[in-house]
């Protein structure tokens, strides 16, 4: 019991903080020694995405200037090492040279088999929807542009490379979007509201059999029941539980009143449960609720959060924010089994919702490897 709660102290996000922060001062003073001042660089970055953030939490630019201060904090651990010679920023620089040297040589092999394991599982234990294949075709694609690498590129004449290269090109454009992605969707987990809500938005995921809540919904409402006794214990005031999902074709009642049904069994008192009958996707869940929890405080100012699956959160707060619903979340635990999956719907629902910036700038990356092809092709 004792190794398991060390384990989890170990990565806590607590650990990285106050190690990161260790090894800023150390690099700080280091560099006030050598009498230079690129340290302000990534301070500037980590100062700008803690403003932002504070401003708002659910924009996925703060993914990148988060990636932004980790990059420029390893250039400056690099810069004055060699000015230096420091040993304990040798150790640090060879520990991350050596895990990023394994990504390069083993990532892609890697990856491609825990994609292909993860659809295996996700096959036996999930339907098999389109949506529930997603890590599959991904393994499939990536075996394919790998094998189509290994075995023709270098066959290739230099304009072939270079037409064949804006295909790399498009593809690390969107990986750099995921890992900005993934950042934001992770540091966003870590947000912890205040007990002090006076609303509980449960999100619906639909229902089996018709009437029946699901296990991936039943978690969604039990987190939402977890902070609510926490709330009622700490100050004594229970939040009300407003239960949003309207009724699809398939199902006999609308997903709230089956939502509602689940909390009382829970133990919920009937009079701090508000349903919200209507609504068909996220941001409807979150327009809707807005009303009622209007109407219900007089316009009065209140204070809400929502609740919904871990890897939901991030684009459950950008609906709640499309929907001027000044909201947090709290995130229900989810089979790491299925994450993957899920993340990777969570990054296509987000890059269709600015599709046409990232068209522009997937045309503008082949456009310009295809006239660098030509150029190759004309007089090369």
């Amino acid at each position: 019991m004792r190794a398991k709660k060390n384990k989890k102290a170990f990565f806590s996000p607590l650990f990285f903080i106050w190690t990161g922060t260790y090894f800023f001062i150390y690099t700080f003073l280091l560099e006030v020694m050598i009498g230079t001042y690129y340290f302000l660089i990534p301070l500037a970055f980590l100062g700008l995405f803690l403003l932002v953030y504070s401003l708002e939490k659910r924009l996925l630019i703060n993914g990148l200037l988060f990636n932004l201060f980790l990059l420029s904090l390893g250039i400056l651990m690099l810069i004055v090492y060699l000015e230096t010679r420091d040993q304990l920023l040798l150790f640090l620089l060879e520990i991350v040279v050596t895990g990023l040297t394994m990504l390069l040589f083993f990532g892609s092999y890697g990856l491609i088999t825990f994609l292909y394991w993860n659809a295996m599982v996700v096959f036996k234990k999930e339907s098999h929807s389109l949506s529930n294949l997603l890590t599959f075709l991904l393994a499939v694609g990536l075996t394919a542009l790998l094998g189509f690498y290994s075995y023709f590129s270098l066959s290739l004449p230099l304009w072939g490379a270079a037409l064949f290269s804006s295909v790399l090109l498009v593809i690390g454009y969107f990986f750099i979007v995921l890992y900005n992605f993934l950042t934001i969707s992770i540091l966003y987990q870590y947000n912890q509201p205040k007990y002090q809500q006076d609303y509980i938005i449960v999100l619906g995921s639909g229902l089996i059999n018709g009437n029946q809540v699901p296990p991936l919904l039943g978690k969604r409402i039990e987190k939402a029941i977890q902070f609510y006794h926490e709330q009622l214990k700490q100050t004594s005031k229970a939040p009300l539980l407003l239960m949003s999902g309207g009724q699809g074709t398939d199902e006999s009642l609308p997903e709230s009143e089956a939502m509602k049904l689940f909390a009382i069994e829970k133990g919920i008192p009937e009079a701090d449960i508000l349903v919200e009958t209507e609504s068909r996707n996220t941001l409807e869940n979150m327009t809707f609720s807005k009303k009622i929890m209007d109407q219900h405080s007089d316009n009065k100012e209140y204070q809400a959060i929502f609740s919904t699956n871990n890897y939901h959160l991030f684009r459950a707060g950008i609906f709640a924010r499309m929907a001027h619903l000044k909201a947090d979340g709290i995130g229900a635990k989810t089979a790491f089994y299925f994450l993957p999956n899920a993340f990777l719907r969570e990054f296509i629902a987000i890059v269709m919702m600015k599709k046409r910036r990232h068209v522009i700038v997937s045309a503008l990356i082949i456009s310009g490897m295809i006239v660098l092809s030509y150029l190759l092709y004309r007089y090369m």
